[in-house]
């Protein structure tokens, strides 16, 4: 029987379909910009080949179209009979996923991986920060997910999409040399992978290296094409790193281009995670932003994100409520969080509610409950800052600029050098 690159038999006599197949893994695991196409194509080569159809489907879903992923993922449902226990469990898990029914497809993946550790389609929906463990809002996410790829490590070996989770997972647990050492081998073996760039771009962040990480993404990014997954993400970390280097033409320029909601190409949660993010660390850094930028974050929010629940999300929409003025919006999110890191919005939204007040002691409290365990709401290392960088603000208009300082000294030291918030000088 056929096998994949992975060793897995696949459930089709086509070598053509194989190839195709393959070359669709691939894409996916590297944030290539066709996955969608190429799984498109491996369904036009073999149309009884279910897995193609349950790939195309986690394809769609992460490209953001839930509809098209449903109707992929029920070809592939349809076409289980006479498939493998394997195979079947395969499609169910993913199914789940599809459905939209995470505590249930969570469980089902962890089983399947445990049985099946080299079925790749399945084992990465529980890597990074945008996966099944990231998005959790279990305390100590970001441990468990360490100890997930670290389980993975005997059955990939030198694998450059399975170095780039691990060594996401070890940069985000602080363990920034075995971090470098890892990315950079992955990209050594697949240097057009997207996600391995992206985590080499957090890398150069946590290790405080603006300049290493502005030249990698220079010279990386031109050669991506806008419509791949992570361009608008990787614009992002150029931006902020553009912006700590006070080019601010620089980032508008990014901003415009490629990450605001009408020229970004990624998914939504990305969509408005970065633009509300850039927009707001803009402000903390004493760039003036137009109100206009916020309306358009906030009608986003409204429109891909109308009800709570995706805790990373309902963060930033939060925000852009907050900033816009729509006191009503921002009191449901207060008033009613959904889903298991609830507790958090609650307070983060609650601070930006207060900040916007201009009620810095109320915002210091709830932002300080809010940073108790901010993991818990989803994102990276960096994207999180958002919360500790409106802290020091918040301290700065509070008069306390010596705790200020020991606050970045504390949680973000390689940031001392070059503070992230407009009046903050360095001691």
């Amino acid at each position: 029987m056929l096998t994949d690159r992975y060793g897995n038999e696949l459930a089709t006599r086509s070598t053509e379909t194989r190839d195709l197949y393959v070359d669709a893994v691939d894409k996916l695991l590297g944030a290539a910009p066709d996955t969608r196409e190429a799984f498109e194509a491996v369904t036009a080569s073999d149309p009884n080949f279910a897995l193609g159809h349950s790939s195309l489907a986690r394809a769609c879903q992460i490209k953001g179209d839930p509809t098209a992923a449903k109707a992929a993922m029920a070809t592939a449902r349809s076409l289980t009979e006479g498939l493998s226990a394997k195979d079947a469990a395969h499609i169910n898990a993913l199914g789940l996923l599809i459905d939209g029914n995470g505590a249930a497809a969570y469980p089902a993946i962890r089983q399947h991986v445990a049985e099946h550790p080299r079925d790749v389609l399945v084992a990465q929906t529980c890597t990074s920060v945008f996966g099944l463990i990231g998005f959790s809002g279990r305390p100590g996410r970001e441990a468990e997910l360490l100890a997930y790829t670290t389980s993975l490590a005997p059955h990939y070996g030198d694998d450059w999409w399975f170095l780039s989770q691990h060594a996401f997972s070890f940069c985000e647990t602080g363990q920034l040399d075995r971090a470098d050492e890892m990315i950079d081998r992955a990209l050594v073996v697949n240097p057009r992978n997207a996600h391995g760039a992206h985590v080499r771009a957090h890398v150069y962040y946590e290790a405080g290296e603006p300049a290493a990480g502005m030249s990698f993404l220079e010279g990386w990014l031109p050669d991506y094409d806008q419509a791949g997954l992570m361009h608008s993400h990787l614009s992002w970390h150029l931006a902020l790193w553009k912006l700590g280097q006070g080019d601010i033409d620089g980032v508008w320029s990014l901003v415009d281009q490629y990450i605001r909601p009408s020229a970004s190409q990624a998914f939504p949660l990305i969509v408005l995670t970065d633009y509300a993010a850039i927009l707001y660390r803009a402000e903390l850094a004493g760039v003036p932003v137009p109100v206009e930028r916020w309306k358009v974050v906030s009608d986003y929010a409204h429109k891909h994100f109308p009800n709570c629940g995706v805790a990373f999300a309902d963060v930033h929409a939060a925000l852009a409520y907050a900033m816009t003025g729509e006191t009503d919006a921002l009191s449901r999110i207060i008033a009613n969080p959904a889903g298991p890191a609830g507790d958090v919005v609650k307070e983060a939204a609650a601070a930006f509610q207060a900040i916007a007040a201009e009620d810095w002691s109320g915002a210091a409290d709830h932002l300080a409950a809010a940073m108790a365990d901010h993991a818990r709401i989803g994102g990276s290392r960096a994207q999180r800052d958002l919360l500790d960088h409106s802290m020091l603000a918040v301290m700065l208009k509070l008069g306390r600029s010596d705790e200020a300082r020991r606050l970045l000294a504390l949680r973000r030291p390689v940031q001392s050098a070059n503070p992230p918030v407009a009046g903050m000088a360095v001691a």
